[in-house]
């Protein structure tokens, strides 16, 4: 049995929370966090009311079949192509889990999900909820919800970004009940931190002329890119180098053929490795190359056999196979904890696909984290186990117009735009590995320190400008007899005598050339100054 942790709880909380008010809710829960066990709970929450949980790929429902069987016990059906689920009131299963495919397939007036009422469930799970979006799933949640108001929708995807929110809530899910992205992920020591390390494998590697489709790289353009022999050779050296634990360009001044010879001679098992592929043919492409280098490669492809795929990915997760290329496949639904290095030879300009592809290795190893209650001890025990980090190499070439997904992005939420760009380049520039998350966060309080400094200078240099002003400006006087009540003020206004008669200018200059103030003044005492003044110029005059 599954003992929740702590942010699973909250998770669960919150969504219940959320049930009380609203129909439906979006629960947000990075790769390798169990977002499965949170749903497999929320299901067992429901009972007695049966739960219907809808997928998009085999993976992902045989996945959600043998997580809520062992979190719950409760026997699960499949609805998917030749298999059926029982819809007989008194013998269908508590659980039934079905392709979103089959739901929609047939005619309109006779698709697959009329096989089902949908008073009879109690909970709708919609597995990779950022596709919900779509016609086809729009339509099939709406088969079920429109005809059973009491019925609960709730929507799980680990790789929301802000387009797939803004589309998501309020459009299809009312309430965003809970969200625990790959940064708390790592920072609350629940998976590994991420190493990112830049290779700039030159000019063949072109993206600048390739357009844009349905969000991404056009895969048709960007496959004649990276099945180039010259590409595929270039992304191979540096692959060889990270899965080895070799500095970069280790391999250069050794020829090609002695690659093998040098690779065994340093007695070390290679890391775990995940190269991602635009086609098949980069994948069977970039296999080829790698296996004249070391052994234990493979390649596996959403078009494998059905047969086949079991036994290549059970060589890999055994440790026999220690790189597997793929195309198509291994993005969602696989988890593989002793995954060590992901090789992006799949740009994309598409923040979920490339959050999917690193979710494949940022799992702690088994017993690393068990029964370890502080997040800080968590860290500790990750940072001294045998997977400490995950590695991700990306390529770096030409890609003109385009924004390419790296783990900045996927990691900068926390940090200004300014930070995130400046740690890219960084990286970019040493090409070797870093840490993201430090290197982010460096990059911040640089660029704060740049921005004090800036504000400094600009603070200092208005001063030295109003050091040099002498500005004209009203004011009013206020006289306070020491010897009085703390209350008793003299107002004083300028040119007032003190009596409170208003003395005019030509009065005001013969006083003040007199040496006198005109507000000690009584006005009959200023009217007398001025006569005595005037008498005696008069008198100098001989008038």
């Amino acid at each position: 049995m599954f003992s929740d942790r702590d942010y699973q709880t909250k998770a669960e909380d919150a969504v219940m929370a959320v049930f009380k008010e609203f129909q439906s809710a979006l629960l947000v829960l990075a790769t390798g966090l169990g977002k499965t066990i949170c749903f497999a709970r929320i299901i067992q929450l429901f009972q007695p009311k049966r739960a219907l949980v809808l997928a998009d790929t085999d993976e992902l429902i045989q996945q959600a079949v043998n997580k809520i069987q062992s979190v719950t016990g409760l026997t699960v059906e499949i609805e998917k192509a030749e298999l059926y689920a029982n819809t007989h009131q008194f013998t269908h299963a508590p659980v039934v889990v079905s392709s979103i495919q089959t739901q929609i397939s047939g005619p309109k007036e006779r698709r697959r999900y009329m096989r089902f009422n949908p008073k009879d469930f109690g909970l709708l799970v919609c597995d990779e909820a950022h596709l919900c979006a779509a016609p086809s799933w729009r339509e099939t949640i709406a088969y079920y919800t429109a005809r059973n108001p009491e019925l609960k929708l709730l929507g799980v995807t680990a790789t929301p970004d802000r387009k797939d929110k803004k589309a998501l809530v309020p459009n299809i899910f009312q309430k965003l009940a809970f969200e625990f992205g790959i940064l708390d992920g790592i920072e609350n020591g629940w998976l590994v931190d991420i190493s990112q390390q830049y290779a700039n494998i030159g000019g063949s590697l072109d993206f600048s002329h390739i357009d844009t489709k349905v969000g991404d790289l056009n895969q048709g353009q960007l496959a004649k890119v990276m099945e180039l022999e010259e590409n595929v050779q270039r992304i191979c050296q540096s692959s060889l180098e990270s899965i080895w634990a070799l500095p970069p360009k280790t391999l250069t001044p050794i020829e090609p053929p002695l690659w093998r010879d040098y690779l065994k001679s340093l007695n070390r098992v290679p890391r775990r490795t995940i190269v991602f592929t635009v086609t098949v043919e980069q994948a069977q492409m970039c296999a080829n190359v790698f296996s004249r280098a070391m052994d234990g490669v493979e390649w596996v492809s959403g078009k494998s056999s059905k047969a086949e795929r079991p036994e290549i990915l059970g060589r890999f997760g055994s440790g026999k196979t220690h790189v597997i290329c793929n195309a198509m496949l291994l993005g969602k639904g696989y988890d593989n904890p002793y995954v060590e290095l992901i090789c992006q030879a799949r740009p994309t300009t598409s923040r979920t696909i490339y959050a999917q592809q690193i979710g494949r290795g940022t799992r702690t190893l088994p017993g690393t984290i068990d029964d370890i209650p502080n997040a800080e001890f968590r860290r500790w025990a990750i940072d001294r186990s045998a997977k400490p980090i995950l590695r991700v190499l990306d390529f770096v070439g030409n890609s003109g117009r385009h924004d390419l997904i790296s783990c900045v992005d996927i990691l900068g939420g926390r940090v200004s735009e300014e930070a995130a760009t400046l740690a890219r380049e960084k990286a970019i520039r040493e090409g070797r590995p870093v840490r993201i998350m430090a290197t982010m966060n460096n990059a911040q309080i640089e660029v704060e320190r740049k921005r004090r400094e800036a504000a400094e200078k600009a603070q200092l240099q208005a001063q030295a400008k109003k050091a040099h002003l002498i500005a004209r400006s009203d004011y009013t006087l206020q006289e306070v007899n020491p010897f009085g009540k703390r209350t008793e003020r003299i107002p004083l206004r300028y040119g007032m005598s003190r009596d409170e008669r208003q003395f005019s200018e030509p009065q005001l200059k013969i006083l003040r050339e007199a040496g006198c103030d005109p507000n000690r003044l009584h006005y009959k005492q200023g009217q007398a100054i001025i006569a005595s003044k005037i008498a005696k110029w008069r008198k100098e005059r001989g008038q």
